[in-house]
């Protein structure tokens, strides 16, 4: 069995890689990893390495990991099928309880033909060219969201596909309704006392998440002074790219931007902050404007940066309680904000600039179809519905 482990080099940042059964690095997968490292977040490298993990795994249960370059199409289809099956078995006459979600498969898939292709590119393993179909090209490596991208430039296609049942490859979203659902489930305000029962961090997170679109990983990047009171004006957050972030948190592509949000998640950072200034003197710990926002605040190390696998790790605690769609994640809050701004007349460009697309182009690909579908309208009345509720109370 190979694993996903994280490591750090001496006078290095921590990342990731992958070993085998045997507990030595699995030399071909390392050079792709370290060839791309200079590119990607630490997140991202954890996300390739822990396809690859499983890739190598099924290899190793097949007794083909010494042949792992002359695999084609029947060898990818079966690990598509492991993958289904609880990664036990190629093929099973009971249906498994939790098969993993369509988009989780095509960015296994995604990993292990972007692998092929490098190794073809560098190496010369001819395996990518058994797997696509098309021109032959040598093409950089896909990233994990390619199979979100509907640029119409010729391409080779994947021989292996993911039978996905979103329609037209559009991305998931949280209805009004949802996200209350979600917020509700972290913390709720007594209206009679003013004070907040639950988890007051996580739904100061899921709250900007929702409102500015920013990726999770920009989120749990921010600190104390990149979030601006209005004091008048209009409040915003500063998206800053940092390296030194303890939790590996980074801002794609390094781009900093800043993003306007609305009085009531101004009200719900005074809130949170309060009760954070309020922790720390507890616990006799320094608190500061470049001190990290989102942190641990009931279990050591105490203010330490909050990470991306505590975050994950509350999704699937609630979405076991049947909160939310089945299987929605942090990144579904970001096609909900971008949804609901297209819906509500946002020019592209507008909406670009505040999701951080390099190009609008971006965005026309994930978000173009957006104005043409009426079954989306609610989406873009999340606010006033917001709104309406909190008046009620």
């Amino acid at each position: 069995m190979a694993y996903c482990v994280a490591v750090r080099p001496p006078g290095g940042r921590r990342t990731w890689t992958v070993i085998d059964g045997s507990y030595r690095t699995v030399a071909p997968i390392e050079q792709w990893l370290e060839a791309h490292r200079h590119l990607w977040s630490p997140n991202t490298v954890r996300g390739y390495a822990t396809s690859l993990a499983q890739w190598w795994t099924f290899l190793e249960q097949r007794g083909e990991a010494d042949r792992w370059q002359d695999i084609g199409v029947p060898t990818v289809s079966g690990f598509l099928s492991w993958l289904r099956n609880g990664r036990t078995v190629e093929h099973s006459v009971i249906a498994p309880q939790h098969m993993p979600a369509p988009s989780t498969m095509e960015a296994r898939l995604a990993a292990v033909v972007s692998f092929y292709r490098w190794q073809e590119a560098v190496f010369g393993v001819p395996v990518a060219g058994r797997l696509l179909r098309g021109p032959a090209r040598r093409m950089p490596a896909r990233a994990l969201l390619a199979h979100l991208d509907a640029r119409s430039a010729p391409r080779p296609s994947s021989l292996v596909r993911v039978r996905s049942h979103r329609r037209g490859g559009r991305p998931p979203v949280l209805l009004p309704a949802q996200i209350e659902q979600i917020l509700d489930a972290c913390a709720v305000l007594d209206p009679t006392t003013g004070d907040w029962t639950g988890n007051l961090r996580d739904r100061f997170l899921f709250a900007l998440l929702a409102e500015t679109g920013m990726r999770l990983g920009e989120a749990l990047g921010l600190r104390i002074g990149d979030f601006a009171m209005g004091r008048g004006g209009t409040a915003f957050v500063e998206i800053v790219p940092r390296e030194d972030n303890a939790n590996g948190a980074r801002v794609k592509m390094m781009r900093p931007r800043r993003v306007h949000v609305g009085a009531d998640l101004e009200r719900l950072f005074a809130d949170y902050l309060t009760h954070l200034a309020c922790r720390a003197t507890d616990l006799g710990l320094p608190l500061g404007l470049e001190s990290p926002l989102l942190v641990n605040l009931d279990r050591p190390p105490f203010l330490s940066p909050l990470r991306e696998g505590t975050v994950r790790d509350k999704v699937v605690a609630l979405r076991r309680k049947g909160i939310g769609s089945d299987d929605w994640t942090p990144h579904w809050f970001r096609h909900s904000h971008a949804t609901a701004l297209l819906l509500a007349g946002t020019p592209e460009w507008v909406v670009t600039r505040r999701l951080g697309h390099a190009h609008v182009q971006t965005t026309l690909d994930l978000y173009g179809w957006v104005r043409e579908d009426d079954a989306l309208q609610t989406a873009a009345n999340w606010p006033a519905h917001a709104s309406d509720r909190q008046a009620r109370q």
